[in-house]
């Protein structure tokens, strides 16, 4: 994410991004780097427009990358200078459909030049893939992998679907990482502190999202329903009735 226009003038005049050591991405190296511009870019926010190649990798101290600022606590910190053999620009950008903060988002070569919005973009598993999909084809809007806080813990949802009257959380659970019994316990605190903030929790293992994707789509749509219709780009509430073959939905305008 370029936090400010000046990080943007230094990719594009320097050639080199940074980032903090201890903020490294699960996936380590990354061949390419695409750049988020956040609200800082005015009309031109909230998008994906830039990427580039990435020539070399190296530690520096915070005082290494802007030896002109006076010392501070960020002197001696040390991040990750990531250079870029040639900023490139896309022919169409890749915007968020809601506004927010993007810290990394892994990626495949194939579905960043195939996305039609960030959400697209996420790698995190089959499983989560499976319900994207089966959630665009039905028109659901949600944001992936969207950060909540609650009091000081920060939790992960896989899938945030946000109605007139309430908040949802689509969660895909790896049959063998959720069966660990220290993971349900911490699933359990972890749904407990999202439903006091009005979350409703819907929890599907790998056989249910493979196999019967009608009956999950359907109780994900019979919980939007409840809630009275999601809010979507024009805060109208849709409405969705399913029908014998898994779930057609209908708007209501």
């Amino acid at each position: 994410m370029l936090k400010k226009k000046s990080d943007f003038a230094i990719l594009k005049e320097q050639g080199w991004y940074r980032i903090p050591v201890e903020h490294k991405p699960k996936r380590w190296p990354p061949q390419y780097v695409a750049f988020y511009q956040p609200g800082a870019f005015g009309a031109d926010a909230f998008r994906i427009r830039y990427y580039g190649r990435v020539s070399k990798i190296r530690k520096v101290l915070h005082r290494e990358l802007f030896p002109s600022k006076p010392k501070g606590e960020k002197s001696e910190k040390l991040y990750y200078r990531i250079e870029i053999e040639k900023l490139e620009k896309l022919t169409r950008t890749i915007p968020s459909r809601v506004p927010r903060s993007v810290i990394f988002i892994s990626t495949t070569w194939y579905k960043f030049f195939h996305a039609e919005q960030l959400n697209d973009l996420f790698d995190e598993s089959p499983l989560e893939d499976k319900i994207w999909e089966s959630f665009k084809t039905k028109k659901i809007f949600a944001e992936r992998q969207w950060l909540e806080r609650v009091r000081q813990n920060y939790y992960q949802l896989d899938f945030a679907i946000f109605c007139n009257k309430g908040k949802i959380d689509v969660e895909a659970d790896g049959d063998t990482w959720h069966a660990q019994r220290e993971r349900i316990d911490k699933d359990n605190d972890r749904n407990n502190d999202l439903e006091k903030q009005g979350w409703h929790v819907l929890r599907y293992n790998g056989k249910q999202i493979l196999e019967e994707t009608p009956k999950y789509l359907v109780e994900v749509q019979e919980t939007i329903n409840r809630l009275d219709g999601l809010k979507d780009d024009g805060l109208v509430p849709r409405k969705f009735y399913p029908d014998e073959g898994g779930a057609q939905q209908l708007s209501l305008f």
